[in-house]
């Protein structure tokens, strides 16, 4: 059966999944004593190659939140970029957990499509189950966006969801729907294709770019294990890594260096400080800061 799903183009992921569901209920009827031994645990599934998680640039980033300066969810992809909510948990966010007096934004419930419909479930996690602070960009653009809200309401006949984003009619956002839109918007703001979630691990790089503490951002975006987020998300730049190879090949020349060669490494520990303080200043004159806790 694994066999079949792999020659009909099934993603690895999936058949990963199917074989750990089939081993896990085969392992519950040996020890209720239903059928013979579990041969499923004795078969092995190729692990699904890591892909790469792409990033923007703070120079991107920036692109894109001006691109959607004119857009009414404009709001929605600040919280995505500077607090790297998934897209269930944007979409389902109410406004009862955003506290703009005290500066906090929880995560309490997320919005699924299902063969029902659309349903809100509560966070699956203790981990994904989080109260961040918010970044004065963030609450900006939140007060902004009620503003805006209540002015929809006044034309419609707004349904009492309590949601943050909502359509036009006050309606639950259809996720695809919104992966649309992003999708628009990215080709508008002429930063490439890329997917609504990589803003999420947009904000994760940036953060980590920022010298905060990994674990630090793995409570800010509700990761389960710190391995996630330094695995998985961990983005160095290209140009970044050949500073450092160049700054270890210059200072490692010989055993004892002579005056020339320190001056050299020394010159490169203040480039790469240089640049590690511009991003810095970048980012946070855009509001691109991370939030203190």
């Amino acid at each position: 059966m694994l066999d079949d799903l792999g020659t009909t183009g099934k993603r690895p992921r999936l058949v990963q999944y199917v074989h750990a569901t089939l081993r896990a209920a085969l392992e519950h009827a040996v020890r209720e004593e239903l059928v013979a031994p579990n041969l499923a645990g004795l078969v092995q599934v190729p692990r699904p190659q890591r892909t790469e998680r792409k990033a923007l640039s703070v120079e991107d980033a920036k692109t894109l939140l001006k691109a959607a300066a004119g857009d009414r969810l404009h709001a929605l992809y600040v919280v995505v970029l500077l607090l790297g909510l998934r897209r269930s948990e944007v979409t389902g966010l109410r406004w009862r957990d955003v506290d703009l007096a005290a500066g906090t934004l929880t995560v309490r419930q997320t919005l699924h499509r299902t063969s029902e419909g659309l349903v809100f479930l509560p966070s699956k996690t203790h981990r994904s189950r989080r109260t961040v602070p918010l970044p004065a960009a963030v609450a900006a653009a939140l007060r902004r966006h009620e503003s805006q809200q209540r002015d929809e309401r006044a034309r419609v006949d707004w349904p009492d969801t309590d949601l943050v984003f909502t359509t036009p009619r006050g309606t639950p956002i259809e996720p695809r729907n919104l992966s649309r839109m992003f999708g628009d918007l990215t080709d508008r703001a002429g930063v490439g294709r890329v997917q609504l979630h990589e803003l999420r691990h947009t904000c994760v790089s940036l953060l980590l770019a920022l010298g905060v503490h990994p674990r630090v951002v793995m409570e800010i975006v509700g990761h389960t294990a710190i391995e996630m987020t330094m695995n998985v998300y961990g983005h160095v730049a290209l140009d970044t890594q050949r500073e450092a190879l160049a700054g270890w090949t210059i200072c490692s020349a010989t055993r004892r260096p002579d005056v020339a060669v320190t001056d050299r490494c020394q010159q490169h520990r203040s480039r790469n400080t240089a640049r590690a303080s511009g991003l810095v200043r970048d980012a946070r004159s855009e509001g691109l800061e991370p939030p203190t806790s």
